[in-house]
């Protein structure tokens, strides 16, 4: 079976880009902490948003969508499910409220793995809501040709109680360790726990809420403000494959995590730049409604809706911002992405 030790993490011998990218997101929070401080009223507008984005990526990710109305129907508690994915989508809300609201006294355990996992699935009618796996399952690839090849063979079901039960000892071990720097041993979690894949269904799900749990406990709470997973799912192409990378020889401990750790991380640091960035505009009182406007959308790394620029920019009328839109499209400055309400703008 497959041993877990994270000891290289304490060796010295680390990739300085790592480094480097672990310093640069360590002086990004501690400026973010200290605007929270001082502007929390904006902080918990862009926490509203950021939820609605979460929800909706985290399972766009895994084919589960719906329309953006009916997201936010359902994140707001509107209304209830009316479908199987709109189910999906509730289970999600819910856990991702609880690692909200209840991260301090929550860990990367057994126990609460498989609660917030029973939590997610709750609304689906499955019966495999907070059990591990009863049968072996695999990674599918599917080539240009439409043929299938077995990618990875994670954990088999058997081991897999005995394989979370050492994952979470090792993780234990691990974080205090003062030695050993948390940013760099969170992803090396996150791979190993994909790499099991313990659940039947939902992993990846798990996995995003799980990097959540351990992000916020350790002071990194980015992804509260600007969706952790949005950033994964607009950049998933380089995401799965290092998940692939990072994967082979797992089974035999001669995997290397650091492409993983290294994509992880990319991911994050996004996060605080865009929260650095959506910070500055909504702070400005000294620039007019107009130039607000315009750099909150070209600073997006996403497409906005126009309700998204109505939260993120609290004292501007939606006829204001409608109109600045208007002529930016107009001009060829950004572009418009789709209709009616649904519309998005992003950069040309």
């Amino acid at each position: 079976m497959r041993k877990f030790d994270y000891s290289f993490l304490n060796n010295g011998l680390l990739p300085a880009k790592l480094v480097n990218l672990t310093a640069n997101i360590s002086s990004l929070k501690t400026m973010a902490q200290v605007r929270k401080t001082d502007h929390m009223q904006i902080f918990t507008a862009l926490e509203a948003v950021a939820k609605v984005q979460s929800i909706k990526s985290s399972n766009a990710i895994e084919g589960i969508v719906t329309s953006d109305e009916r997201i936010a129907a359902i994140v707001n508690q509107d209304s209830a499910p009316l479908n199987h994915n709109e189910a999906e989508i509730a289970g999600y809300r819910d856990a991702l409220n609880e690692i909200h609201l209840n991260y301090p006294h929550m860990d990367f355990c057994v126990r609460d793995i498989i609660r917030l996992h029973q939590m997610m699935m709750a609304l689906t009618g499955y019966e495999y809501g907070g059990q591990y796996k009863t049968d072996d399952n695999v990674i599918l690839e599917i080539d240009s040709d439409g043929n299938r090849r077995v990618r990875f063979r994670p954990t088999s079901a058997a081991e897999t109680p005995k394989a979370m039960e050492q994952l979470e000892l090792a993780y234990s071990e691990a974080r205090n360790d003062a030695n050993i720097n948390q940013l760099l041993l969170i992803p090396c979690v996150i791979l190993d726990f994909l790499c099991i894949h313990p659940f039947r269904d939902g992993n990846g799900r798990m996995s995003r809420l799980l990097s959540l749990l351990l992000l916020y406990k350790n002071g990194f709470d980015a992804g509260k403000y600007v969706s952790f997973e949005e950033q994964i799912n607009h950049y998933k192409t380089y995401y799965y494959e290092a998940l692939r990378i990072s994967s082979n020889g797992w089974e035999s401990n001669q995997n290397s995590y650091f492409p993983f750790v290294e994509n992880f991380l990319s991911t994050l640091y996004m996060c605080y730049k865009e929260l650095d960035n959506r910070f500055a505009v909504i702070n400005s009182k000294k620039i007019t409604k107009t130039a607000r406007i315009e750099a909150t959308v070209l600073n997006s790394l996403t497409p906005l809706s126009k309700a998204e620029i109505c939260r993120l920019l609290p004292d501007v009328s939606p006829t204001t911002v409608e109109a600045v839109l208007g002529s930016m499209v107009k001009k060829g400055i950004i572009q418009k992405i789709g209709s009616s309400r649904s519309a998005r703008y992003l950069k040309s």
